[in-house]
């Protein structure tokens, strides 16, 4: 094992992992040694995050499936399952958001935001644990949200996504804790992406004592989170975040 391969013959399915912390966490894992199969919407983007792993010398393949279409779900899971021997772990990163305030919101918009963050995670947990029980153990991280804690104006849809996926967090960890499968939330707080306008070098939205972080300074808790015992840690929050949530 090369140093710092701590995730050596491990393989990991990231989702929304062409762009922002997906990218981030996918390019991380590989870097620690793991199989990495991308997962997303959009292939040049999948194809661009494989490209910079597999030329570093890691392992990457790209599976495009939408996490809100179960038959392609079910399809990513058996493929990745299939050509990587197996699945130890699973980050249900893929997210999206809409603004504005209730009574000015689009009903489509809003229920899409619930369909990705919320019922996409299901999904993806769902399909994911038959090939974990045959491997005997695995780890779930699910990526939440301070949003998903505490009320933010103009911020419903991706709020009450969040504050659904943590419930649902602790769920799926209480029904596998005796398979050794462990399910945790990541919370990053503000990260610089596409979807957060935020930047390291300005004040945060959120209160200028907050941390606005890059993609990549959410990689070590992941790192942490699924290199801890089968016994380890389950159905809890971890928080990057600066404040009360």
């Amino acid at each position: 094992m090369k140093k710092n391969q701590i995730l050596d013959s491990k393989t990991v399915v990231v989702t929304g992992a062409g762009r922002g912390i997906g990218k981030a966490l996918a390019i991380g894992f590989a870097d620690a040694g793991a199989i990495v199969v991308c997962s997303g919407r959009t292939q040049e983007q999948l194809d661009e995050t494989t490209t910079t792993i597999n030329g570093k010398g890691g392992h990457a393949i790209a599976i495009r499936a939408d996490v809100t279409n179960g038959t392609e779900v079910n399809n990513l899971m058996k493929s990745a399952d299939e050509r990587m021997d197996g699945i130890d772990i699973l980050i249900a990163n893929a997210g999206t958001t809409t603004e504005g305030s209730i009574v000015n919101s689009n009903p489509t918009e809003w229920w899409r935001v619930l369909e990705v963050n919320l019922l996409g995670t299901y999904l993806c947990a769902r399909a994911v644990i038959p090939y974990m029980q045959n491997r005997g153990a695995g780890h779930i991280i699910t990526i939440g949200s301070g949003m998903g804690q505490r009320a933010y104006e103009k911020h419903s849809a991706y709020g009450c996504s969040k504050a659904g996926l943590s419930m649902l967090t602790r769920v799926l960890a209480s029904e596998l804790w005796p398979q050794s499968i462990n399910v945790n939330e990541l919370i990053p707080g503000p990260v610089s992406t596409d979807m957060n306008r935020d930047r390291p070098d300005q004040p945060s939205q959120l209160g200028a004592s907050e941390w606005t972080k890059m993609p990549e300074d959410v990689v070590p808790l992941a790192l942490f989170l699924v290199t801890q015992p089968e016994r380890g840690p389950t159905g809890q929050q971890f928080s990057l975040m600066r404040r009360d949530m």
